[in-house]
């Protein structure tokens, strides 16, 4: 560790022989229309943060290249005859790799007399034009430069308003006190397995971020009324896209941290056409130290390895077809005194894009997709016979055709199917003794079916409509769901806007949930929740946006949700815990009990932000939200819901200066604290638990009880050093930088015969080294 160091020391702060050269860089890309994807010859791209000012204008093919941009943070403002100008801030150019930007702009409606409309900036709005509200996009530099998000897009987003998290070990989302279950992952256009490292059985969060952040572009986040394109989801939507690699330049990046060490290759297939590939790998850091010698942190260091690709072909000047993929290993092995643990979380994702454009107002999308996950775990006691068995393989064959049509600028139409082939494997079986008991043993598949059409109608430069439906259809029990949604848009002034939206959205249950095998009197076997009805949400927000500069957003969203058809206890049920308990409290897994679709819920609040972009080197964003979580159970009664912390909020800000004789290095601190309601959890009964010399919880009471509320102070600091070729960054995160004890969940030692609490993690410092060339 000393050497590694020392290298990053001496790498960052010797000097160099083109010290008093000016460093430059390429900025180059394409300009498209928004919504027909065609692209746009002769648009303006002005680099607006330069003396003197710079640009270059797009050619037939839409391509533009601005060739000697001193490196730094720029602005770039888009300008086309007949279309709303674009606007892109916190441009990094660095000397290490070349910066390459797909452009959307949308066409502009005639012009009222009586009303101006100002096109708004590019920052935070979402990248989906069906999209109203509850939406924003992000960029890959905000996911590497947020304190405490470690190159995690899932740890970023607990940045912004409605969102929260329940444990320090995992980035799983609760979105306005929904279950993390709730969220969807997508990439490329279509649903993946949850892209995190030791994910359990049907969690969507996990320990550590599957996903590289070299392989990244610009992506969406959504925390409610989803547009009509995205089903089988019911809290959140994250909808990554991958970027293309270089076409014309071979370009590399190596990164060192304390999670992991990667390298990433890009450029092109040939010279003579714009094919490109994009491949990454990553190995766990902690594990090759162990493989060394060096262990650190004992048996339990994470050992993970993960790799992603992009392959990209321009058949015609109409069609292009893209290879990609991703997936990880992951497992944790722990050897004690008296019993062994191994466990095992594996996904993988391939995807083969087609895009053909039929017309100048007309494309169309299909992607065959393979997505695989698989989690086991097996347990062994070394002084008596006990042997747990877990293994959960679950396989994905998707097909995905999305048709778009833009009739004008006023109206436009995307419409798709998804037709996804899902297989399982699925064992949970426990040996003790001579006893053996299985809870879970079953292989097959089945077919989960979704269409979706969704119209986008300017009714005038100042209102916007977007409307449409989503339908889905799960063949192993005929379960089906019609989902209308909708959402509108009004910019009442310049720089002032209202927004509504509407959705019903529904989510299937983990495999695992529909199979649990549940015994009768006479040892008969049966699948009780086999024909659990799709869990349901009705989603309604209301919005208001302020944009006073470019750089400056002020917004508010009220919502209300309604949760319907959700699994509980059945009515004669004696479980003590499915008298009270409902699956929107559950963060993974399945259950064995009998379940009916017969509970409900509902969640509602307010979320706040301030947010200025960053420019002239700083940035800052203040999220406050407020919220409530219940639901009903069996008994009839309203509670709170696991995840109803009440509150949470945020402020992240960031200053960098420019160091150097030519201002060409840059000197980076961002700082962020949460505060936020603690987690609710059932009581236990102290008494009753020192007499039976066990846990006893008591499920009447079950989530009154609530931690004292968290907090948690984060920075990072960073260095960036640009030479003629190169671009290096050395930078160390520092989560929990004051060392709170903040307390997880309680439980019961027996040992001591009283109530002890686990807590959360204490000062973790990562420290990371990347280099680009």
């Amino acid at each position: 560790m000393r050497l590694f160091i020392s290298f990053i020391v001496f790498n960052l702060f010797t000097s160099t022989a083109t010290f008093a050269q000016t460093l430059t860089q390429t900025i180059k890309g394409q300009v498209i229309d928004a919504e027909s994807r065609q692209p746009l010859a002769g648009a303006s791209i002005i680099v607006t943060s330069v003396q003197p000012i710079k640009g270059g204008q797009s050619d037939a093919n839409g391509f533009f290249k601005i060739l000697d941009i001193p490196v730094g943070r720029h602005t770039l403002k888009i300008t086309f005859l007949g279309y709303e100008n674009g606007l892109v801030q916190e441009l990094v150019v660095g000397t290490g790799k070349e910066i390459d930007l797909t452009i959307r702009l949308a066409e502009s409606l005639q012009q009222l007399d009586a009303v101006t409309v100002k096109a708004s900036a590019q920052n935070g709005t979402a990248l989906n034009d069906m999209a109203t509200v509850s939406a924003r996009s992000f960029s890959v530099e905000q996911v590497k430069r947020y304190a405490a998000a470690i190159n995690d897009p899932a740890r970023m987003a607990l940045t912004y308003a409605g969102v929260a998290g329940n444990s320090e070990q995992s980035n799983a989302l609760i979105i306005r006190g929904n279950s993390p279950k709730g969220v969807l992952w997508r990439m490329e256009g279509v649903e993946i397995p949850n892209p995190n490292h030791f994910a359990e059985e049907g969690s969507t969060g996990g320990g550590i971020s599957a996903l590289s952040v070299n392989m990244l572009g610009n992506s969406d986040f959504f925390t409610g009324a989803f547009p009509a394109e995205y089903g089988n989801a019911t809290s959140g939507v994250f909808d990554l896209k991958l970027r293309k690699g270089n076409h014309e330049k071979r370009e590399y990046a190596l990164q060192v941290g304390v999670l992991g060490a990667d390298i990433a290759a890009e450029g092109p297939f040939s010279a003579k056409s714009k094919a490109s590939y994009l491949v990454n790998y990553r190995y766990s850091t902690l594990e090759m130290l162990k493989k060394a010698g060096i262990q650190i942190i004992g048996d339990a260091a994470p050992d993970f390895q993960d790799g992603a690709f992009k392959l990209f072909f321009p058949v015609t000047q109409r069609s292009v077809v893209s290879l990609w993929g991703m997936g990880g290993l992951s497992r944790q092995i722990r050897h004690r005194t008296t019993q062994n643990d191994a466990f095992h979380s594996d996904r993988a994702v391939a995807g083969l894009n087609f895009t053909h454009f039929i017309s100048e107002k007309s494309f169309v999308d299909a992607t065959l997709s393979w997505a695989a996950n698989r989690q086991t775990y097996d347990a062994s006691r070394l002084q008596q016979v006990y042997i747990r068995e877990e293994n959960f393989t679950n396989q994905a064959y998707r097909l995905s055709l999305q048709f778009n049509h833009k009739f004008n600028a006023q109206h436009s139409l995307r419409t798709g199917i998804i037709v996804s082939n899902l297989r399982f494997q699925l064992l949970n079986r426990t040996t003790d003794g001579t006893k053996v008991s299985t809870t879970l043993n079953q292989q097959g598949d089945t077919y989960l079916l979704q269409a979706y059409s969704q119209w986008r109608y300017r009714i005038s430069p100042v209102l916007t409509l977007n409307a449409g439906f989503h339908a889905t259809l799960l063949a192993l029990n005929q379960q089906s769901s019609l989902e209308p949604r909708g959402g509108l848009r009004w910019t009442l002034a310049p720089r002032h806007a209202l927004s509504a939206g509407f959705g019903i959205h529904s989510r299937t249950e983990a495999l695992s949930t529909y199979f649990a095998e549940v015994k009768g009197k006479e040892g008969t076997i049966s699948f009780a929740n086999k024909n659990l009805a799709l869990l349901k949400s009705a989603h309604f927000v209301l919005g208001y946006e302020f944009r006073p500069r470019d750089d400056w957003r002020l917004q508010a969203e009220a919502y209300y949700q309604r949760h319907y058809d959700v699994p509980i206890g059945t009515i004669n049920t004696k479980s003590a815990v499915w008298r009270t308990e409902s699956l929107l409290n559950l963060m993974n897994g399945y259950t064995t009990d009998s379940l009916v679709s017969d509970g409900t819920g509902r969640n509602y609040g307010l979320d706040f932000t301030i947010e200025k972009f960053l420019t002239k080197g700083f940035y800052f964003i203040l999220t406050t939200s407020f919220y409530q979580a219940k639901y009903t159970a069996r008994d009839g009664v309203e509670r709170n819901s696991r995840f109803n912390g009440k509150f949470v909020q945020n402020i992240l800000l960031g200053k960098e200066w420019k160091m150097s004789r030519n201002k060409t290095n840059t000197l980076a601190v961002n700082v962020r604290s949460l505060w936020a309601g603690g987690n609710r959890y059932v009581p236990i009964d102290l008494a009753q638990s020192k007499k039976r010399n066990t846990t006893v919880r008591i499920y009447e009471r079950s989530y009154e009880e609530q931690l004292p509320n968290y907090f948690r102070f984060d920075t990072r600091i960073s260095f960036t050093k640009n030479r003629r070729r190169t671009t290096s960054t050395v930078s160390i995160d520092i989560q929990n930088l004051f060392n709170r004890t903040n307390l997880y969940q309680p439980f019961y030692d027996s040992a001591t015969k009283s109530l002890q609490f686990d807590t959360q993690l204490g000062l973790v410092p990562i420290l990371n080294w990347r280099l680009e060339f």
